[in-house]
């Protein structure tokens, strides 16, 4: 659970203040496919009784982001292939949309915000704290949302890397530069205010991250049982 802080929260709004936590936990890739969740080890880090932290898995297993296998059994789900592909058709449409109008709006400071975070994610990967680089990564698309003016798409972006960012961060230290190197001609066509390269910078990205993500999913599908031997006469 390396990845984000679970500091004494506050007793007002409790409930939805774990769950908002758990959330930014999953999107920032602090969980990967198949951990357990234990509501009383949660309850302890966090500084609460079990009932809020219950409530809180309870919501995200309703938001897909867990499955209640059983009440002392809760998982963060290995995505499917077919919802994985799913996600990623959604997100090169959406986050295509996002990153050309963000290009057209992009002030200085905000340009300046997005080289930061990439050379902050460089610095990351160079120093082997994958934790920290899909951090960084996740903070990185959603800035792109947040300068394109989009809040309602922002919030379609949450609830799909709230399944997929435990994958994304399974995978990420592996991948490589697959999962950086798309990010420099995004931040040039942004530079220049190019509204349609920087569509295609994002969307060239999401695609060839699917690769590694993709060989992660199969590799976890089992291979079939042998056929019996058969018997000799």
């Amino acid at each position: 659970m390396s990845g984000f802080d679970l500091t004494l929260l506050e007793h007002d709004n409790l409930g939805s203040t774990i769950y908002q936590t758990l959330c930014g936990a999953l999107m920032k890739g602090a969980f990967k496919p198949n951990d357990r969740l234990r509501i009383r080890d949660l309850a302890e880090r966090l500084g609460t009784s079990v009932t809020p932290v219950r409530d809180a898995i309870l919501r995200l297993v309703q938001d897909q982001a867990l499955v209640l296998r059983s009440p002392r059994d809760i998982r963060v789900p290995m995505l499917t292939r077919a919802a994985y592909l799913e996600i990623r058709d959604i997100r090169v449409s959406l986050e295509g949309m996002a990153a050309a109008r963000a290009a057209g709006k992009a002030t200085p400071a905000q340009i300046a915000a997005l080289e930061s975070l990439l050379a902050r994610n460089e610095e990351a990967m160079a120093a082997g704290n994958t934790a920290l680089a899909t951090e960084l990564n996740q903070i990185f698309h959603f800035t792109l949302a947040e300068i394109a003016d989009m809040p309602m798409l922002g919030d379609i972006l949450r609830r799909l890397w709230l399944q997929m960012g435990p994958l994304i961060a399974d995978v990420y230290g592996g991948a490589g530069r697959t999962m950086i190197d798309h990010h420099y001609p995004l931040m040039d066509a942004i530079r220049r205010h190019d509204g349609p390269a920087a569509a295609i910078a994002i969307q060239a990205d999401i695609l060839l991250a699917s690769g590694p993500i993709l060989e992660r999913i199969d590799a976890e599908i089992p291979a079939p049982a042998p056929a019996p031997a058969a018997l000799v006469s």
